[in-house]
């Protein structure tokens, strides 16, 4: 994570924390304009399906947040999903960067919604 924001390296590593803790496939992490961390794991259920970068968007707004810095997501996967993407631009405007690091902790995508 070399180079990374400490704020950054920070969500990366909540995001990390919650994959682990919960034994779930995604962990994330997002940042809101006053700087709280809203954190999250994917969720499955038979009626709801969302990921962690949803639900840690999802989590946001619910608590409040009217925009976000950035988001952090900790996968296995290479990409950011498209739906991803979207929900950190709905709430934090185009360009909001989100983060995509490995399972290991170690960023492999810095994409912008």
């Amino acid at each position: 994570m070399t180079d990374l924001d400490p704020e950054d390296q920070k969500i990366i590593t909540l995001a990390r924390s919650a994959r682990a803790r919960n034994g779930v496939p995604e962990g994330a992490a997002v940042r809101d304009e006053t700087g709280r961390t809203y954190v999250a794991g994917s969720v499955v259920l038979p009626s709801l399906t969302l990921s962690a970068v949803r639900t840690a968007v999802a989590m946001a707004v619910a608590s409040g947040a009217k925009g976000l810095e950035a988001a952090a997501v900790v996968t296995a996967g290479e990409q950011p999903a498209e739906e991803d993407l979207a929900a950190v631009r709905d709430l934090g405007g185009p360009g909001t960067p989100l983060l995509l690091a490995g399972p290991d902790g170690v960023l492999r995508t810095h994409a912008q919604a």
